[in-house]
């Protein structure tokens, strides 16, 4: 997985990035009709029911922008919201606090979201030792924010990219001449490189799954699009000598069913990829 000081410098390039699309060469509503040094206060108001995400990197965004800004929070990244609450306020420069604003709510709008979906994953686990997963289905460019959501709702990030983590799928699979020599490459080509990140291999029957225990030297066994009956047959194959991950159209309706096959973990795409906005706005407080 990626280290702190990479997520960060993640969120820093979102940020720099954001302001940039947004703000352009001036904020020229605000700059033609807010004075200089006018200021005011806003708070961010809940108009929806969820799981909250994205306050802390709210706050970022605001010392950003204007580092005298000042952030009074009330609702921390995790907590149950409901409509009507208030979970911060945001006082100094108002052009400052204009200028922030639409990238706080986009952001807190799309990260509890996705906090609250994953809510509802972990909360119907609660009786299982699975775990929930999501997966690289993101939004370009903000990938950080979505799994940092998923974090705040209580799943676990998968690998943040192509670089933190060796997954073989079909594809490799198939162009590298089979399971075997996929596997036997990126083994030789891990130790070459001195690079010590686990490996992942998709199969995608039972015979494959045969094949992984065979050649060994992975990490995870991918299970992906397996019935419920093949899942079981599956996880009984591998027992305990590596974990094993259930994949493919897993949704809402069909989690506990997988889980039941006793699976590690269960990546789902829709954590990320199918959610709606949640509802906040800004309102300045006269």
């Amino acid at each position: 997985m990626i280290t702190k000081t990479q997520f960060k410098k993640e969120l820093e390039i979102i940020i720099d990035n954001a302001i940039r699309e947004d703000v352009g060469d001036g904020d020229h509503s605000s700059l033609a009709s807010i004075p200089e040094n006018a200021t005011g206060k806003a708070q961010l108001l809940v108009k929806d029911n969820g799981i909250i995400a994205g306050v802390e990197f709210a706050k970022m965004v605001f010392q950003h922008v204007d580092a005298n800004l000042k952030f009074k929070k009330y609702i921390d990244d995790g907590e149950i919201i409901r409509y009507g609450d208030i979970a911060f306020i945001v006082e100094g420069k108002s052009q400052s606090i204009l200028q922030a604003e639409r990238l706080v709510l986009n952001a807190m709008q799309r990260m509890s979201a996705v906090a609250t979906k994953t809510k509802r994953y972990v909360d119907l686990l609660n009786d299982y030792n699975t775990r929930i997963l999501d997966t690289r289905k993101t939004t370009p460019g903000i990938r950080a924010l979505e799994k940092w959501a998923v974090k705040i709702g209580g799943g676990t990030n998968h690998r943040f990219g192509l670089y933190d983590m060796v997954m073989l799928k079909d594809n490799h699979i198939d162009f590298a001449g089979g399971i075997e020599k996929a596997i036997l490459k990126t083994n030789a080509y891990l130790k070459k490189n001195k690079l010590n990140i686990k490996i992942e291999i998709e199969t995608r029957n039972t015979d494959e799954v045969q094949e992984v225990l065979r050649v060994g030297q992975v990490d995870r066994i991918m299970l992906d699009n397996f019935s419920y009956e093949d899942l079981r047959k599956a996880v009984k194959l591998i027992g305990n000598r590596f974990e094993t991950e259930a994949s493919g159209g897993i949704t809402e309706e069909t989690l506990k069913k997988y889980a039941e096959c006793g699976v590690d973990f269960i990546s789902s795409g829709a954590l990320t990829h199918s959610v709606s906005n949640m509802d906040f706005s800004l309102k300045a407080i006269k």
